[in-house]
């Protein structure tokens, strides 16, 4: 991302709605905008290869592993403000386990950058699905949309839970059932 470029962007947008982007409170605003929008959107230069490493490993471990309340805040697409909320991940593997923090900085890698939530689930599934080559991978996300909350219907206690199950988690529906019920507790 070219800082310089998007500091000018702010400062054009911030005149544009009838701001003085030279008064005391917004002089630096322009730099500190495209701070924060290249960390936001950080997730289209990480590398994944480079997130994961060395943190695939073999094991023999079969039962289901779940990591719960993973924080997640990203930007919505259509109106690019923030949806944020909490993620949960569950796999069953097949020889191998993936590091507990690299399921989060998973999390991190796709939610920073414009998203659906929907897509954002299904991302993340996938992943882990082919990192570890699991049995079945399931992920839920439940979020609040500031695009919902403070524009449109402005339904500040809203909030959407989007689910994709893989392999096993989707085809079997006791272990679908069993997923659900861990992630709910």
């Amino acid at each position: 991302m070219k800082r310089n470029r998007v500091e000018k962007l702010i400062r054009n947008i911030l005149m544009e709605i009838g701001e003085d982007p030279n008064r005391e409170g917004l002089r630096d605003t322009p730099r500190r905008v495209a701070e924060s929008w290249d960390f936001l959107t950080s997730g289209y230069r990480s590398d994944l290869k480079e997130i994961v490493r060395d943190s695939v490993f073999e094991s023999d471990s079969s039962g289901m592993i779940l990591c719960k309340d993973i924080e997640v805040h990203s930007l919505c697409e259509h109106h690019m403000l923030p949806f944020f909320g909490i993620c949960t991940i569950g796999y069953i593997p097949m020889g191998k386990v993936i590091g507990i923090s690299k399921l989060a900085r998973i999390v991190n890698h796709f939610s920073r950058r414009l998203q659906f939530q929907e897509r954002l689930t299904a991302d993340i599934a996938r992943t882990v699905m082919k990192l570890v080559n699991a049995d079945g991978v399931g992920v839920i996300i439940n979020a609040k949309h500031m695009c919902m909350m403070m524009r449109g219907v402005e339904k500040q206690h809203s909030s959407m839970t989007t689910i994709s199950v893989l392999g096993s988690f989707h085809s079997d529906s006791s272990t679908h059932m069993e997923f659900l019920t861990l992630a709910k507790n």
